[in-house]
């Protein structure tokens, strides 16, 4: 059964909401907790308001950090959740940082789902619904093993160092790449854009002959993607892959100055992950993970992506 079918009708929404069922009760309310503004994130609550619209019986309520690192905003709005009285929080963490409020959502009775981010070890989620990172890591690794030079020199600009989903990106990415090129950095970026720039910047410096440039996240290579410009490189030139096939990454590709990135499916995370947290607020029993897919996009198939 997938987990839209899991979904059964719940109570209507409050007045003030302008929800209303005929039996005229209260609405579930579930909270939808994402880490911080970029169009990855965006795209995701886009489709959590779009199933929020449809549903009159449930009343989504939403909180996003700062930034890649912002735990103590994502806590914040944990916090906000509980007070709130949520039966059930979907949430992309930033970091295992945020367990202990999270803990405290269980213990208070609300259901979690992890969203795009596992936190390993942590036995009070519901599901993970998110990108098998791992397979996309080595999605990648196989197509540069497979279309990088002899010889080849890659710096890989890594996402927050110990996030289990970034740091899975990377050591899929060894795994199929093997000895087909030297890894010669792999500086953190945090996610964040102006730092793949300057990542990349130093990358570049110290190493005039790099062939390729991966990034574990999409900011940080458009950020890259500046750097290769500024350096006087021209389009292709660097072999530059990253991971999300943002709007900003598949313009690029489009145009040839990046060279491809693994697509995540952040639409689907959303309406995935709202569905299974309301699924287990009405206590039905929910997969204890959802893989939403990858695929590798380059020019060839970027328009498919639009």
């Amino acid at each position: 059964m997938t987990v839209a079918g899991l979904v059964l009708a719940s109570c209507s929404s409050t007045g003030d909401t302008g929800k209303a069922d005929a039996g005229g009760g209260e609405p579930l309310k579930v909270g939808f907790i994402t880490k911080f503004p970029v169009d990855f994130y965006d795209i995701m609550v886009d489709a959590v308001k779009k199933y929020d619209e449809a549903q009159p019986d449930v009343e989504v309520i939403y909180g996003q950090g700062k930034s890649g690192t912002d735990d103590e905003g994502v806590i914040n709005h944990i916090e906000n959740m509980i007070a709130k009285d949520v039966k059930a929080i979907a949430i992309t963490p930033t970091s295992p940082a945020v367990q202990t409020s999270l803990d405290k959502a269980v213990k208070a009775g609300i259901k979690v789902v992890l969203v795009d981010n596992d936190i390993p070890g942590w036995t009070g989620k519901s599901s993970v619904v998110a990108t098998d990172n791992l397979a996309g890591g080595k999605l990648a690794g196989t197509w540069l093993a497979g279309n990088l030079p002899a010889g080849a020199k890659i710096g890989i600009l890594q996402g927050r160092v110990g996030n289990p989903s970034l740091d899975d990106r990377v050591k899929g990415l060894k795994e199929t790449l093997g000895s087909k090129a030297t890894v010669v950095g792999e500086p953190a970026t945090d996610c964040d854009q102006t730092k793949g720039l300057n990542a990349a910047q130093d990358l570049l410096t110290a190493n005039p002959g790099l062939t390729a440039i991966y990034g574990a996240c999409g900011p940080p290579i458009v950020g890259a993607l500046q750097a290769v410009k500024a350096a006087g490189k021209k389009p292709g030139e660097i072999t530059v892959i990253g991971f999300d096939a943002s709007p900003d990454e598949l313009k690029a590709i489009k145009a040839g100055d990046q060279t491809g990135s693994v697509a995540q499916f952040p639409a689907k995370m959303g309406s995935l992950g709202i569905e299974t947290a309301v699924a287990a607020a009405h206590g039905e029993q929910v997969p204890p993970s959802v893989d939403t897919g990858t695929e590798m996009v380059t020019k060839e198939n970027a328009a498919e992506f639009a």
